[in-house]
């Protein structure tokens, strides 16, 4: 065998993936179409947000990189939802794109047991011996290469059978510039693979040189705070970054007549794309069609990076032709002579349905494919490193012949994330939101590495060096929460208090106080989550025949037979299973389990 595992693709679920992988053990080779794009950004500048930056807080936690790339590229730093409760707070930083880049990349070629190579993949190995499911057995790529290996995650992005629009021209390229990965959607679907077609899209992006920043408002961001956990546990303190700001402005309605006047040249409204967009991210074309009664939308005018002076026009995705781009730009305070450097497309793409995938976000069809990120139905940078991480090690544990990790709801955002995915699937490019998550209370994000990190050092993840600056962490943590009773039995303010706590890092005492304040809503979520986790605990046999289980509503039975619960839990949140399906499929499963027992 070549390698243990290939990684295909080189973007965020790649890197993490690749790198879990290879940290834990494994020998990983990463095929990606072009080394010069790894870890690409290829929309929006930034990284985090609302949920998301507790995604990569959180992908940090268990051992990670995404943290640790943007804490070397960031050029302004945020927390999101100052005004509201810190539940739904989170950390965001805007990104030198090719800084991060860079970072990316050295941390691929500087990770022992882990390979890169030039190609394209367009078909999988696979083992037809076995007489059970079949087993993956490496890959062939365009150039008639054969590579054997035990495991295959599948992280292609947007490129699989990837095509780009912009207004009547359209190309096979999975960003603007870059060929499709041709060959291997194809190939799956015939081998029975169910696969569909989603669509998302990117801004222009313009000459910083010809913008009017007078008629803008500008957005300065907070003194710079880091990503990652380290830096709390080391004896060095995080780095200055530099502090470039934003600036907004907003559509008008000569934007939208202009809009609305060309929506016939439109791919998206003239039929040629047929796969769903996001949602909660839409083109302009979109918000201007969608509603009407809208008289501007934003527009963030970002940096793309320290070594460039182009900008970002976040809130203007397009797939309107080239001039029609130019006279809406045009439209709008601020961007009258802005020229653009690169137009705004869509991108249509291949994506694997995610309710093929255990949990594990290994394949039902294929034993040892596993797929992470776009190809899974989800958008942004911070779902795809999360969904990576978790497909490299599991992929190990795999190797290993350990059983899979799988976060829960109550764990992390990256479990919400996953279970949405494998549980509910997905017919439109999928979004994390704190709304999504019903145990939000527990997942802020300054608490990920004590959700997280004792799974991260469990694995071999956390080495020993973070994992002592952890615990020293904990120790002063149980400190400031005598301290902070102290000063609150006092029923005054204690100087002296006030001096040792000044002692400990502002955000630990923070956290503390978060902690003691939603003391009582988290007891009661502990209680409710204690509850589901019962049912959490009953297996179910993957590969049950539902269509025979006496007493199953017949959506019951369609839907059980489509996703293949492993646990009485996940069952329970499939749409359409009633709750009396699931009482029946609980004494079902304690029948199977005293049965296997007793033989």
């Amino acid at each position: 065998m070549d390698y243990d595992c290939i990684v295909i693709g080189g973007g965020h679920a790649g890197i993490e993936a690749s790198l879990a992988a290879s940290r834990l053990g494994m020998k990983i080779l990463m095929i990606t179409q072009n080394p010069d794009r790894i870890g690409a950004l290829s929309c929006n500048p930034a990284v985090g947000g609302l949920s998301k930056g507790n995604l990569v807080r959180e992908v940090d936690a268990l051992g990670g990189e995404t943290a640790l790339l943007i804490d070397q590229a960031m050029i302004q730093y945020r927390i999101l939802n100052r005004s509201r409760g810190s539940a739904v707070q989170a950390p965001r930083a805007q990104a030198d794109k090719l800084a991060y880049q860079n970072a990316a990349r050295r941390s691929i070629e500087t990770c022992g047991g882990l390979e890169i190579m030039m190609d394209t993949v367009t078909e999988l190995m696979i083992d037809e011996k076995s007489e059970k499911i079949k087993r993956v057995a490496g890959v062939r790529t365009v150039r008639g290469r054969e590579i054997s290996a035990g495991a295959v995650i599948l992280a292609a992005g947007t490129f699989m059978e990837g095509k780009i629009f912009i207004g009547e021209y359209d190309a096979p390229q999975g960003r603007l510039g870059e060929e499709a990965a041709l060959g291997l959607g194809n190939f799956l679907r015939r081998r029975g693979f169910s696969l569909g077609r989603l669509k998302t899209g990117t801004p222009a992006r313009i000459d910083g040189g010809t913008v009017d920043y007078s008629k803008m408002e500008r957005q300065d961001g907070e003194t710079a705070a880091p990503f990652s956990f380290v830096w709390d546990y080391g004896a060095a303190p995080f780095p200055p970054r530099p502090n470039i700001p934003c600036w907004i402005t907003y559509t008008t309605p000569k934007t939208h007549g202009i809009i609305s006047a060309n929506i016939h040249r439109s791919p998206l409204y003239g039929g040629k794309i047929q796969g769903a967009g996001p949602r909660y991210c839409p083109s302009i074309e979109d918000k201007v069609m969608r509603f009407p009664g809208r008289n501007r939308h934003h527009v963030f005018v970002e940096p793309e990076g320290l070594y460039t002076n182009e900008m970002y026009l976040n809130g203007l995705s397009s797939s309107l032709p080239e001039d029609v781009q130019e006279l809406f730009i045009h439209s709008i305070p601020g961007l009258e002579e802005a020229r653009i450097v690169r137009p705004a497309y869509a991108v249509e793409y291949d994506y694997l349905d995610p309710l093929d995938l255990y949990p594990s976000l290994e394949s039902k069809r294929l034993e040892g494919f596993f797929s992470a990120g776009q190809t899974n139905g989800s958008s942004g940078y911070e779902e795809a490193a999360a969904q990576g991480i978790m497909a490299g090690i599991n992929a190990a544990l795999k190797k290993q012949g350990g059983e899979p990790v799988v976060l829960g709801r109550e764990e992390a955002y990256i479990g919400v994330l996953i279970d949405d995915l494998t549980t509910l699937g997905t017919t439109e490019p999928y979004r994390m939101f704190t709304s999504r998550a019903e145990h939000r209370l527990m997942l802020r994000h300054d608490t990920a590495d004590r959700r997280l990190s004792p799974q991260g050092r469990a694995l071999g993840l956390v080495g020993d060096e973070r994992w002592e600056g952890f615990n020293k962490k904990l120790a002063a943590l149980d400190v400031i929460r005598e301290l902070l009773k102290k000063r609150e039995s006092s029923r005054a303010k204690d100087d002296q208090g006030d001096r040792e706590l000044a002692a400990f890092p502002p955000e630990w005492v923070m956290g503390v106080s978060l902690d003691n304040k939603y003391a009582g809503y988290i007891e009661k979520e502990k209680r409710i989550i204690g509850r589901n986790a019962k049912m959490e605990r009953v297996k179910l046999d993957p590969g049950a025949d539902y269509s025979v289980i006496q007493g199953l509503s017949a959506e019951a039975r369609e839907k059980l037979a489509r996703v293949r619960p492993r646990t009485v839990g996940q069952a329970a949140r499939i749409p359409g299973v009633r709750q009396g399906d699931v009482a029946l499929l609980m004494v079902l499963a304690r029948r199977a389990s005293k049965t296997r027992n007793i033989s």
